[in-house]
């Protein structure tokens, strides 16, 4: 098992579809000035719902994404949210900053909470089209 976390896998990947077109909105409705934060904030939510939409899990469109692959690009774009604020240069206004730095730490804490299947316990359920199997 990959990890077991109080966040179902189910979960997860609503929340990064919410995630992923709020960021593709918030520069309209938040008002962004510069247009480094625009372009980022569309671009990183259209990748947030790419990597959902192709993930190996109950939320995916196309299931080609291992988890495990899925896992280390979260940890990837926790990293990526928190910095592009300075890497960009869009750090002097608040409200993409705000955004991108919020966005990064639940991004994070959601990522380390989700209840993710490892390969064995994912080929189980498949297999017996139930829940995790039993342990002894």
């Amino acid at each position: 098992m990959i990890k077991k976390g109080p966040i179902p896998l189910f979960a997860h990947g609503l929340i990064e579809y919410a995630a992923g077109a709020f960021l593709v909105v918030a520069p309209f409705v938040l008002s962004f000035d510069s247009g480094a934060a625009t372009a980022v904030s569309i671009a990183v939510g259209v990748l947030i719902i790419a990597v959902a939409a192709t993930t190996d899990g109950p939320t995916s469109l196309v299931n080609q994404l291992p988890q495990a692959a899925h896992i280390a690009l979260d940890y990837m774009l926790v990293a990526l949210l928190i910095a592009m604020p300075f890497l960009a240069g869009f750090s002097d206004e608040t409200a993409p900053t705000a955004l991108f730095i919020g966005l990064g730490v639940a991004h994070l804490l959601i990522t380390i909470g989700t209840r993710f299947r490892g390969p064995a316990e994912a080929s189980a359920v498949s297999e017996a089209g139930a829940g995790p199997p039993e342990r002894s």
